[in-house]
């Protein structure tokens, strides 16, 4: 119900509903951090953020991590590199799959890599990019997907952390757009009809 919650006036009648408030975000995210050092916290990592979507989730998981580590007995190091992953029209992926920012990730040879992506469909493109940063045999790869889509596929490529499972419908919101809009909403929604109409290219 989308009158329980605040968010920018100047998306009145373009969504649905509030499908993931920011608040559930925010603590999934640093039951994931944990995870992550669980598992990881004896390495020092390359995060790997994908853009555009993944910049909200990289940063607020980065800084649980960090605030972790500053509590605990071992600190994980940790650099973070961006890459832009391209294959978006309006509310349809295409084939067409452009990586910006990583043609030479050379500097990942022999590291513990975590790809932090916002949100995972069929997995063909995590799969590509997958493909991408294995030929710069770092030691390890692990995914962490805030979002993962039900779709009929997408046992091709599962991140190994995952925030939530969510349905198959377009969702805005927390970084995540539509045509670069609604970036500046806090939680995830779902878009409305008229919503895509509006902001249409």
């Amino acid at each position: 119900v989308l009158d329980l919650f605040s968010y920018p006036a100047h998306y009145s009648g373009d969504l649905d509903c509030v499908i993931i408030p920011h608040g559930v975000i925010m603590d999934r995210t640093e039951r994931l951090a944990r995870n992550i050092m669980d598992d990881l916290g004896d390495h020092d990592i390359v995060v790997l953020c994908v853009l555009k979507g993944g910049y909200q989730f990289c940063a607020d998981l980065v800084d649980r991590i960090k605030a972790l580590s500053r509590n605990s007995n071992h600190t994980i190091p940790m650099r973070v590199h961006f890459i832009r992953l391209k294959s978006y029209l309006n509310d349809q992926s295409t084939e067409d799959l452009h990586i910006v920012g990583a043609e030479d990730l050379s500097f990942l040879a022999g590291k513990n890599v975590l790809i932090v992506e916002a949100i995972v469909g069929t997995g063909k493109t995590m799969k590509t990019l997958l493909k991408h940063v294995e030929a710069f045999r770092p030691k390890m790869i692990k995914v962490a997907g805030l979002l993962v889509k039900r779709v009929p596929h997408n046992s091709a490529c599962l991140p190994d952390y995952v925030g939530f499972e969510i349905p198959n419908r377009f969702v805005v919101g927390y970084a995540l757009d539509y045509n670069e809009y609604f970036r500046d909403l806090n939680h995830i929604c779902v878009i409305s009809e008229s919503g895509k109409t509006k902001y249409k290219v």
